[in-house]
């Protein structure tokens, strides 16, 4: 058994690696799992750096404003993570999500964080210290834990949606949508919200078409949002219909889909809209399944927090942050924000209990 850790955060999107920059700052020593590698957790949307390193220019976290940040990307962030970038070019809007994340991760590690790149496969906290163990590195002790594992993406469940998952099935739309698949191809978008308009923009970059299916007669997305989908000429709007079924040649990775049937939900009439993709953006589920339900939650699964402004849970020593105790605002600057709250929670806890 490796030695008693003071603090270990467990996730690496905004609010682990907000967390660890405070928990390194305070010398808890702080060691981040950044989650594995792996097409599960790719196909999961469980990839290491979180979902904002799926996205693509983040206009909305301060402090990153539009201009040249080019050569500040390059002597910021080491040699050795540049290739983990996107090609580093003009900055028409801001910083991209991939370069925010990665400008996170080196901060974080500057200030001495260890990074292991393995996934917590479960915990015990039934006594103390906690433990956790690994897919690859083993077990682990430690005082305190700070969940920053954050939510991943919704499916409809269709089977025929999963014969297609990666064959033109897909929940990213800036992990795939610039694949050859789908290029000057009519596309669909499932969803109304904020994160549907954000994914149809981007691939209408590259598709011929983006149809948007939503299940009521306008999007949940707030206004400027909805004037950015309104205003674009190459997405259309399917109000009143869900997907049925998802069409194509499930036996040839090279075509997959080649179509969706939707079902108008007042008339009850089905169609066939011709696509070589479609993308889901329905929402989200928090990962926490790890945690084998032996901390508190809410009816829909997100991690509860025991005391208003904190990020305390029900277990004493462990800490929750970011999106997997929010399902509301969900938000790179709300994850970032909380994770420095339980960074200064856990440094306080260590202090109560005497652990320096």
């Amino acid at each position: 058994m490796s030695k008693v850790e003071k603090c270990i955060i467990i996730g690496s999107g905004p609010a682990g690696w907000s967390a660890a920059i405070y928990a390194a700052r305070a010398n808890l020593e702080p060691l981040l799992f950044e989650g594995a590698a792996t097409e599960e957790n790719r196909v999961m949307g469980r990839y290491p750096m979180g979902q904002l390193a799926q996205t693509t220019e983040v206009e909305n976290y301060a402090g990153f404003p539009s201009g040249k940040l080019k050569e500040f990307l390059e002597s910021a962030i080491s040699q050795d993570r540049q290739y983990m970038l996107p090609p580093i070019e003009e900055h028409p809007h801001a910083v991209t999500g991939p370069e925010l994340m990665e400008l996170m991760r080196q901060q974080a590690t500057n200030f001495g964080t260890r990074v292991i790149t393995d996934d917590v496969v479960s915990v015990d906290f039934s006594g103390k210290p906690l433990a956790l163990k690994t897919s690859e590195n083993g077990d682990f002790q430690t005082h305190t834990v700070i969940l920053a594992t954050g939510a991943s993406a919704n499916y409809l469940g269709l089977p025929s949606e999963e014969v297609f998952r990666n064959k033109g099935v897909s929940a990213c739309a800036v992990c795939d949508g610039a694949l050859p698949r789908f290029r000057n191809k009519p596309l669909v978008v499932v969803g109304g919200g904020d994160s549907a308009v954000e994914e149809a923009s981007y691939l209408t970059k590259y598709a011929s078409k983006v149809y948007m299916i939503l299940r009521r007669g306008e999007m949940r997305a707030s206004k400027i949002m909805q004037d950015r989908a309104l205003s674009n000429p190459k997405i259309e709007l399917v109000k009143f219909s869900v997907v049925e079924e998802v069409l194509g040649v499930a036996d040839d990775i090279r075509v997959g889909v080649t179509g969706v049937r939707i079902k108008n939900v007042d008339t009850g009439e089905s169609s066939v809209l011709d696509t070589s993709g479609l993308f889901l953006a329905i929402g989200h589920t928090p990962n926490t399944k790890f945690l084998g339900g032996q901390v508190e939650t809410h009816l829909n699964g997100y991690v509860k927090w025991q005391q208003a402004y904190r990020t305390i849970t029900s277990v004493p020593g462990v800490f929750a942050a970011g999106d997997v105790a929010d399902d509301y605002y969900r938000q790179a600057i709300t994850s970032a924000g909380t994770g420095c709250m339980a960074a200064l929670d856990a440094e306080r806890y260590l202090g109560a209990a005497g652990v320096h």
